[in-house]
């Protein structure tokens, strides 16, 4: 599969399209009017605690009170709270083990944190806000770096599930478990693979210096706080996205380009070859068809090629599509005709799923399957797509 970043910068505003095969996969526009939050760690204060929904709601400063749902509450809330120069009674979590067993997962799920209104509390933003809803925040903060995400208060190191060789995991978790300090935990990224130690040891003494730079604030604050602000959509899309498998990066700002560029030489030269900067006549997004592809991705019927089409209908408590078989009858077998017709939207369905941003309840009605192999197959190809994809929670009744 071919990716490609396609950068185009307008007046102030930033578009982001990255493209697999030529097709649009996902959409960010970085603008001033617009300013992203999603990463940020805030010294919040708790406004109310709601037993009866299992969530607080958090004041950061904002119009509307940020939501955070208990299970967004992680082990390390004392830590915090000494941080911070409070003391609740929370029960500390010593377990170290991947495995929790059921009668405890139950258990912890009937608990209530010592959460009081009024109290301060660290906090990290994981949701822009929707309609008449607030940011949806987590306890359980980390800070992304280029190759790793630091987590403070953990003791594991974790490496991405696309690192495959034994031999290369053993490397990496040998370098950071070299130098990281005691109270920190890491998360080793994709892109960490095959680069060289002192890049490596370089972005985690540079997440540690941030840490410790959090620390320091928290201590001088009050409430409400921003301690920390993530980068850009820009630079976050760089940061996170780039990694091998991305073909190339098209850039039609000279500005942007130098950015980039400068940024890759440091963190991971053997990419900055793939970096171009687009000089053309016609507009970046035209050349690569991206504009029709954005219409196409606001309208509510999308078209499949064997000319079926999909419905989407977005509600406020969950997203249903709908997949119809349209004009497509290639078979006089109606069972193939509903799995030729049911595999291709399954692809396009995941597509736009990410496209659109979609997230929560998602119903899929498809065109029915009698025989169970079919229906196997199609299962088969929705998970397919969704690992593929990283949406990796997938429910079928």
């Amino acid at each position: 599969m071919k990716k490609v970043i396609l950068i185009n910068s307008v007046s102030e505003d930033i578009r982001i399209a990255i493209t697999e095969d030529g097709k649009l996969a996902e959409f960010f526009l970085d603008t001033p009017a617009k300013e992203r939050n999603v990463g940020d760690i805030y010294l919040g204060k708790v406004g109310k605690v709601i037993p009866g929904i299992r969530a607080a709601f958090i004041d950061l400063g904002f119009k509307q009170d940020a939501f955070l749902h208990f299970s967004d509450i992680g082990n390390t809330l004392s830590e915090y709270a000494a941080m911070i120069g409070d003391d609740p009674d929370v029960e500390e979590d010593d377990d170290d083990e991947d495995e929790t067993p059921v009668a405890a997962v139950k258990e912890d799920y009937r608990k209530i944190p010592n959460l009081e209104k009024g109290q301060d509390i660290i906090i990290q933003i994981t949701k822009e806000p929707v309609a008449n809803k607030g940011f949806r925040v987590t306890t359980k903060v980390s800070l992304p770096g280029r190759y790793l995400v630091l987590i403070p208060f953990e003791k594991k190191i974790g490496l991405s599930k696309q690192i495959y060789n034994p031999r290369e995991k053993r490397r990496l978790r040998s370098i950071v478990k070299s130098s990281l300090p005691k109270g920190f935990g890491v998360i080793i990224r994709t892109v960490a693979a095959g680069q060289d130690e002192n890049l490596i040891l370089d972005d985690l003494n540079s997440l540690i210096t941030m840490w410790n730079d959090i620390q320091s604030k928290v201590k001088t604050s009050t409430t409400p706080f921003i301690l920390y602000k993530d980068l850009s959509t820009t630079s976050s899309v760089v940061r996170d996205l780039f990694k091998e498998d991305i073909s190339k990066v098209v850039v039609d700002s000279k500005k942007l380009f130098k950015e980039i560029k400068t940024y890759m030489d440091d963190t991971s030269p053997e990419f900055s070859g793939k970096i171009e900067l687009y000089t053309g006549n016609q507009p970046l997004f035209d050349v690569y068809n991206i504009e029709k592809q954005i219409e196409e991705s606001l309208q509510r019927k999308v078209w499949l090629k064997n000319g079926g089409y999909i419905i989407i209908e977005a509600t406020e408590a969950m997203t249903v599509v709908d997949v119809n078989s349209g004009k497509y009858a290639r078979h006089k077998d109606q069972e193939v005709n509903s799995l030729n017709t049911n595999l291709e939207s399954a692809k396009e369905i995941v597509r736009q799923i990410r496209l659109r941003d979609i997230g929560g309840i998602i119903v899929i009605d498809f065109i029915d399957q009698y025989d169970e192999k079919n229906r196997k197959k199609l299962y088969e190809e929705v998970k397919k797509n969704s690992e593929m994809t990283e949406l990796n929670q997938l429910y079928c009744l």
